[in-house]
């Protein structure tokens, strides 16, 4: 919009209650006729962002802008206050834009309204077209007409609600999307939430009330430009039997009252679906025999098990867990609506090894169950199994020799003993010693840890120094420095498993492929034409990075398939030429698993190789910069 443009808006928005003639506002700007008709075009393709507002035209009368206050509110705001868009802020807005409306949109109007050439323009759509296949939906071109997205309401609906997640610095904070509707219905919503919180505790937590603040308005917008949402019928008779059905009749006539606007039943079903959804609520769906949550618990249990190679059954705090999580993912699910879980790509970067088996094994639940489960959902049940591999190895660690030197008496060393012995059920306590008798000490005997009320030069067995009362810093410190001695040992002996399944004839450099399923069936056909894996394990390994980007932080991805497809144990590995979008990160280096059954107990320390390696950006780096495949195994064995 140029500076008549907004003008012209502002005339027209002053003056809402009547008409303008041409003439007149010809007048009133300075320009010709022929000039305000071209630019009540332009004003006309400005207003499809705000549905709400609309250009009335009638001969003899003139033109009339009919917009209501609260939208004329945040029209003026976009006008005068925010007239160059910060990138993020562009890509928000034009999404937005694109989901609320139905009719579409030119490169050449979005280069108009955000100040900026079409190639721009063409690279934000490139990106929202990627981002909306996770909702399945489509971004299609019509020649001459322009851009639109193809799709059902409901699946615009989820995307809606999830729209901050498509630019990286909103991961989490849904503040840039409600400031897109209306204040006052914001403000509405928010109050009748709280009142609805208030009498009926439906909600379990703060980010539940911004989830559902958010499909309310998304409900309200949708509802206002008559785009209702289809439901199943059988769906709709189970959902009118439930208590939660009862509070969003008790919501939605609170918000018909003051809106002065009337929500057909399938809004009021839809409502109900996302509170059932947060709750948690034994719903009708979930009871079906042989579909129900307890059925699908043990069967990823199971699946797990076969996985890891980790006996979960014991563990009873895990299976109530589960349990608990799973009855409103299932309704989640089966009701096809999508959860925002900020934690995703922290998850996928700190538990690989953990992330990928649960990916595996919900890929055969959803078969038996017919569910698909989003890697949002994923997540979140990585952290029930991840808890529960620590909960069983603190219980099988062997005790560590621990050795205490202490010349403050014998009456000290007791007493730090006793803490430390306390504290610690995994420490076996050979002696209390003074500095004078640790060299001898050492001699006679092995010992793992050396814990000191002084400082030790010249101890090559791992020391820390703490206090004799040992105080909550200590303990802390202690926690830290024994964490470091297991995961150095345990880097060591993956890294070594890495190197033996590496075989340098599998090292692609200077790969210059334009999408991530290209380098991935790159490696897994390099790997089938050498026999190392079957005929199906390409497009296995292909389906797997579809359901889920595999990449994990620092620049590496780690796609991979199932063990039956595999012959031989080999990981195949590509160095790109130039980093590649895979999923949510930028990948410079891909490392193809492929692990036989027989071998699975190597998974666990292959990944966590590998994920050390992500944490290098040094190693990364001269990875990216090695001239051939020696160079590359030298590098990994350093």
């Amino acid at each position: 919009m140029n500076d008549r443009q907004k003008e012209l808006i502002r005339i027209l928005a002053l003056h809402s209650d009547g008409y303008k003639q041409v003439k007149e506002l010809a007048g009133e700007l300075d320009c010709s006729e022929k000039t305000v008709r071209n630019d009540l075009k332009a004003v006309e393709v400005f207003l499809q962002a705000y549905p709400a507002a609309s250009l009335i035209r009638k001969p003899g009368l003139g033109v009339r802008l009919s917009i209501k206050q609260e939208e004329k509110s945040r029209l003026f705001d976009q006008l005068y206050h925010s007239e160059i868009k910060s990138p993020d802020d562009r890509l928000l807005e034009i999404t937005y834009h694109l989901l609320v409306n139905d009719r579409p949109v030119t490169l050449t109007q979005l280069a108009d309204t955000y100040f900026v050439n079409k190639n721009v323009i063409k690279n934000d759509l490139a990106m929202i077209a990627r981002w909306l296949e996770r909702f399945n939906l489509e971004l299609t071109s019509r020649q001459r007409l322009g851009h639109i997205i193809q799709g059902g309401e409901l699946q615009k609906r989820n995307a809606l609600a999830r729209l901050p997640e498509l630019v990286s610095s909103s991961a989490g904070n849904n503040k840039e999307i409600v400031n897109l509707f209306p204040s006052y219905e914001v403000n509405i919503v928010r109050q009748f939430l709280k009142e609805m919180q208030h009498h009926f505790s439906v909600l379990k937590g703060e980010g539940d009330f911004e989830s559902l603040l958010i499909h309310a308005l998304v409900m309200i917008k949708r509802t206002a430009q008559r785009a209702p949402i289809q439901l199943e019928s059988a769906g709709e008779a189970n959902v009118a039997e439930t208590e939660e059905y009862g509070i969003a009749t008790w919501f939605l006539k609170r918000l018909e009252r003051t809106l002065n606007m009337p929500f057909p039943e399938e809004e009021r079903v839809y409502f109900a679906l996302h509170l059932l959804s947060s709750r948690g609520t034994h719903h009708p769906f979930n009871q079906a025999k042989g579909s129900g949550v307890t059925e699908i618990v043990e069967e990823l249990t199971s699946k797990l098990q076969k996985l890891t190679l980790v006996d979960f059954s014991a563990d009873q705090t895990l299976m109530a867990g589960l349990h608990t999580h799973m009855e409103p993912t299932i309704s989640r699910i089966r009701f096809g609506f999508t959860i925002q879980n900020p934690l995703l790509s922290e998850i996928k970067k700190k538990y690989p090894y953990m992330f990928s088996m649960v990916m595996l094994a919900l890929e055969e639940v959803e078969t038996e169950y017919h569910l698909t489960f989003p890697e949002e959902e994923a997540a979140y049940l990585v952290l029930h199994f991840q808890a529960a591999v620590e909960r069983l190895h603190r219980k099988r660690n062997q005790a560590k020799k621990v050795l205490i030197v202490c010349d403050l008496g014998v009456g000290m060393s007791h007493l730090l003993q006793a803490k430390l012995e306390q504290s610690y059920t995994g420490f076996d306590v050979i002696a209390a010693v003074g500095e004078w008798q640790l060299e001898e000490t050492l001699r006679e005997q092995p010992v793992d840890l050396i814990v000191s009320t002084k400082p030790l030069p010249e101890v090559d067995v791992p020391n820390l120094v703490v206090s004799p009362l040992l105080e909550g810093k200590d303990k802390k410190r202690l926690d830290e420095f024994l964490q470091s001695m297991e995961n150095e040992v345990q880097a060591d002996q993956a890294m070594d498993t890495l190197i033996e399944l590496i075989d340098e004839k599998f090292i692609y450099l200077g790969v210059q492929q334009e999408h991530r399923f290209e380098v991935v069936e790159l490696l897994a056909n390099g790997l089938m034409e050498q026999g190392r894996v079957t005929s199906v394990f390409p497009h296995s390994a292909l389906a797997r990075e579809r359901s889920s980007a595999t990449s994990i932080g620092g620049g590496i991805a780690i796609p991979h398939a199932h063990s039956e497809e595999v012959h031989r144990s080999t990981v195949a590995m590509a160095v790109l030429r130039e980093p590649l979008e895979w999923g949510r990160e930028q990948v410079s280096v891909v490392f193809l698993l492929a692990i036989a059954k027989d071998d699975q107990v190597m998974t666990k320390p292959l990944i966590q190789a590998i994920s050390t390696i992500s944490e290098n950006h040094e190693l990364v780096h001269r990875l990216t910069e090695a001239g051939d495949a020696t160079e590359i195994m030298w590098l990994l064995d350093q």
